[in-house]
């Protein structure tokens, strides 16, 4: 696929007619010129449309026979090549994210919903930091079980919405890419893998989102919450290996429940006790099929007792100061009124 170097490189996808948001494929060798329809559209869910190479050349068979002609000529076998060790992040480059949370625009909508205590406790946990890479940027990095850190997907939010920023371009890199690290032999893991062994026994659920992940484990603490990082993503030998023993629930977004429903046999091939959760697709409405749900966004939709007071100190910053001065303490909301407690120490300390 064609790199990423401005919005001149993003074009209007055939299926969907969205603009900026197909590549294309190109050869590296500028051996052949594909048509303007082979490419991938980076809406995976609401289009999906994707024309590979090998589709040209199937339906193209010509065109096959006659770049084979050219590239295959002088062909001579190659050596056998010895395995490339993984590469890893220096974690220094990690540490040093690990703060800048009031800066973060995904942080910022989190403690909205959740409270500016239990978001950074979300962020240290899965080891979620801040990245200049854009102003308000979130790099989620990839920790293995052994605590290596594979890499770190940089991507920004809108910070009312939670929602990715995808105009004027799709808002995603990669650590090792902004660092320029050549020869960077990238292989995947899951999002909170490094977590997997806090608890042995207990139930592990898979999402796509690495935002999912940090919401589901907020309202569904009962499972171990980990990411794929995409449709697609981690459905390996490598990758999957980590789970197996484990007892595993997949919570695929609208849209891509056949798609893991079909990886289900692979993954008990490989030890690990599955089962998927399907009965979002069988019950989404059709703007929430076209929107490419996931759990998360029906989660939100439940809002816990601390985002209720949040909302208020954001309507009048005063509030935070009066609940830091008597050091309030939440007890409930009753009829979507948050019902405060004084600490004992302060109380002493009043005169009313």
């Amino acid at each position: 696929l064609e790199p990423y170097k401005g919005v001149s490189t993003r074009h209007t996808c055939p299926n969907c007619h969205r603009q900026k948001c197909f590549s294309k494929y190109i050869d590296t060798e500028k051996q052949i010129q594909f048509p303007e329809y082979v490419g991938r559209c980076d809406h995976e869910q609401k289009c999906g449309y994707h024309f590979t190479p090998r589709d040209y050349f199937e339906q193209n068979p010509a065109e096959k026979e006659k770049f084979s002609e050219t590239t295959f000529r002088s062909y001579t076998p190659i050596k056998e090549v010895q395995p490339v060790a993984t590469s890893y992040i220096d974690l220094d480059i990690v540490n040093q994210s690990l703060r800048g949370y009031p800066a973060n625009n995904l942080f910022q909508f989190l403690s909205s919903q959740f409270g500016e205590v239990e978001t950074l406790k979300l962020m240290k946990r899965y080891k979620v930091g801040t990245s200049k890479h854009w102003d308000g940027a979130t790099v989620f990095w990839q920790t293995d079980h052994q605590n290596r850190v594979r890499t770190g997907k940089i991507m920004l939010y809108n910070p009312e919405t939670g929602k990715r920023v995808k105009e004027p371009y799709n808002h995603v890199s990669w650590v090792h890419s902004v660092l320029h690290k050549s020869d960077y032999n990238l292989r995947q893991c899951f999002f909170g893998e490094h977590l997997l062994s806090e608890n042995k026994n207990q139930p592990v659920a898979l999402v796509e989102s690495e935002k999912t992940a940090l919401i589901a484990s907020y309202y569904l603490p009962q499972f171990l919450w980990i990411a794929s990082g995409g449709k697609n993503g981690c459905f390996n030998a490598n990758s999957l290996s980590v789970l197996a023993g484990r007892s595993v629930v997949l919570f695929p977004d609208l849209g891509a429940t056949d798609y893991w429903q079909s990886k289900i046999g692979l993954m008990k091939s490989y030890g690990i006790d599955v089962q998927i959760f399907d009965y979002l697709e069988a019950n989404a409405s059709e703007t929430e099929r076209k929107e490419g749900y996931d759990i998360a966004d029906y989660l939100l939709k439940v809002k816990p007792d601390e985002a209720i007071l949040q909302q208020m100190i954001k309507k009048n910053p005063a509030l935070k100061t009066l609940i830091e001065a008597l050091d309030l303490k939440l007890v409930s909301v009753q009829r979507g009124i948050p019902q405060l407690k004084v600490s004992p120490s302060k109380k002493r300390g009043l005169r009313l």
